[in-house]
């Protein structure tokens, strides 16, 4: 059977189409046979005529991949090996994880654990990766689940609804933010005990701090949301922060800094150090990955891939969605 991948040229009359893959258009050290990716929310902005995400033509999509090495080249891992990709260049400026075969430097493979199989790795993706790097980061600076509520904003997205899963699991009161009203029995289900709006999470709005409601946040929105965070956590609270889809500006005091002595957590999985990243895996493999994986909840081909990635695009879809290749 015939190598194919899903290929974008954002400026094209037809900006992505499933068509053969020949090998020799790849570059990288080690050659993948991949066996799964995950369709994230970047995935289906890099397929949208015009996008600016893509930074070659053609590229392969695919932000994340889990396979198994079929050449190492002159790297320390031996065919066979078991690996997960995420982050770096992938699927924006290298040729990603929708296709049947990917190449990549090898000091960007993370050995899959032992205790996890390479479905469960793309269940979680690179949205789950992201939420569990961001309660590790509420952790680090000591807020346990005995001081006060968790609130997770865009709680519906991919990030969000593992994060609201996560924090339920680790035994916070998870306080889920979200700008779709309907969405209150899936997020029930996910572990949230309460569903607020965008508009309820800070109040005395003429004030430079509002009341002291959250012990910790993980913001998946930023901007304006961002903002309304700060000024509402307990003392000594931390937000861990991802996200930008409320924009990217940030207009604050420095009174939730210096008064209550809040952190800023910025979390970033594209560049993270290899070091931490393998250690993020193996932990999370440890923890009980029943209710994570669960949030899979459609499978999709390479000739699926498509529509699936515009459905995520438009807001309709609900969990998350793995690519068997």
């Amino acid at each position: 059977m015939a190598d194919r991948a899903l290929f974008i040229s954002p400026n094209a009359e037809v900006p992505a189409e499933v068509r053969d893959l020949d090998p020799e258009q790849l570059h990288g050290e080690v050659l993948v046979a991949v066996r799964y990716s995950s369709c994230n929310y970047k995935d289906a902005m890099v397929v949208q005529p015009g996008n600016r995400i893509a930074r070659r033509d053609p590229l392969i999509g695919g932000v994340d991949l889990a396979g198994i090495i079929v050449d190492p080249g002159t790297s320390t891992w031996s065919a066979g090996d078991e690996v997960i990709v995420h982050g770096y260049d992938l699927g924006v400026a290298h040729h990603g994880g929708f296709a049947t075969l990917a190449r990549v430097d090898a000091s960007w493979l993370v050995a899959l654990p032992k205790t996890m199989t390479l479905r469960q790795s793309m269940e979680i993706g690179t949205a789950g990766f992201t939420a569990f790097a961001s309660l590790k980061a509420l952790e680090h600076h000591g807020v346990a689940p005995d001081q006060g509520d968790l609130l997770v904003t865009g709680a519906t997205g991919g990030v969000g609804s593992a994060a609201v899963v996560l924090g339920a699991a680790a035994g916070y009161r998870v306080i889920a933010s979200s700008g779709k009203p309907d969405a209150s029995d899936y997020l029930t289900r996910l572990g949230a005990t309460q569903l607020i709006g965008r508009d309820e999470i800070g109040d005395q709005p003429q004030r430079v701090l509002g009341t002291s409601r959250y012990a910790g946040a993980i913001d998946c929105v930023g901007g304006a949301t961002l903002a309304q965070i700060l000024r509402s956590l307990n003392y000594g609270g931390c937000v861990a922060a991802s996200g930008l889809t409320g924009g990217s500006e940030l207009s604050t005091t420095v009174y939730p800094f210096i008064v209550r002595g809040v952190n800023l957590a910025g979390i970033d999985v594209v560049q993270m150090p290899m070091s931490k990243r393998q250690q993020l895996w193996n932990e999370l493999a440890d923890r009980d990955l029943t209710s994570l994986c669960a949030m899979a909840t459609e499978t999709v081909s390479l000739d699926e891939l498509l529509s699936a990635l515009h459905a995520l695009h438009k807001g309709e879809v609900t969990g998350r969605i793995v690519v068997e290749l």
